[in-house]
């Protein structure tokens, strides 16, 4: 009899998966064809709201719109980009429902910050009449974390808990602001000392309970927290422990 290759999920797995869903810049989506009874697959754009649920900006124009309307259930491939072969970096694919957001509406404007930060380029027509967000909400994933590991993953596994946060994107928008006009010297600290990264003029774009994210051109960083944060008031003493950690280290 074959062994099972999927393993027992554990934290690593949880951040792996995490950490694809809040720095992948696109991914392919996969949407139902009535008509022809085949999947539609195709290539978007993708940022990430609070909880970390994947967010689209599209156009009535383009089929997957379409077909998204008719039928919510859809999928979506998220890959780490490097060199050799491409199977052997992680990917996630998520099973959700699409759910569009009301133009306008207060999740519109909360949707919209958020992604924009993500995907700046966005601007330029994220405002026409036939662009809408869309919030997939993840029932389940499956996570290949590279040779020989295999992870099926509920929504828990995959999704952070922002239930004792509340207003919590008036903060955050407040605190990333803050935090890139006053403090800009810390968060290029944070991805060259904390992450690794390469120096220069990162920005803070997203701050949930769980980490940040940096965006440096068309590169994120995913910095977790050593722990989740209980509320909003531990944000600034967590931020302000990762500065004195990054500046203690050597450059």
């Amino acid at each position: 009899m074959a062994k099972d290759p999927v393993l027992p999920v554990d934290d690593e797995a949880r951040g792996l998966a995490k950490k694809l869903m809040r720095t992948v810049r696109s991914g392919a989506l996969a949407t139902n064809d009535a008509e022809s009874g085949i999947p539609f697959a195709s290539l978007v754009a993708v940022g990430s709201d609070l909880d970390g649920s994947p967010v689209l900006l599209t156009s009535q124009l383009s089929v997957h719109t379409r077909l998204m309307e008719a039928d919510p259930r859809c999928s979506l491939l998220l890959s780490a980009i490097g060199k050799g072969d491409p199977l052997a970096h992680p990917r996630l694919t998520l099973l959700a429902r699409a759910e569009r957001i009301e133009r306008g509406s207060e999740r519109d404007g909360q949707i919209r910050r958020r992604y924009l930060l993500q995907h700046p380029k966005a601007a330029l027509y994220a405002d026409f009449p036939d662009f809408a967000f869309w919030r997939l909400a993840v029932a389940s994933g499956s996570l290949n974390g590279g040779f020989g590991r295999a992870y099926r993953m509920t929504a828990e596994d995959l999704l952070t808990d922002i239930s004792g946060f509340f207003d919590f994107y008036d903060f955050e928008a407040g605190a990333i602001e803050h935090m890139n006009a006053d403090h800009a010297d810390a968060v290029a600290l944070y991805a060259a000392r904390l992450c690794g990264a390469r120096e220069g003029a990162w920005q803070l774009i997203g701050i949930d309970p769980e980490g940040i994210q940096m965006a440096l051109g068309d590169e994120i960083l995913r910095l977790p927290f050593p722990k989740p944060l209980s509320g909003p008031h531990e944000v600034r003493p967590m931020l302000i422990k990762l500065a004195n950690e990054a500046r203690s280290r050597d450059a």
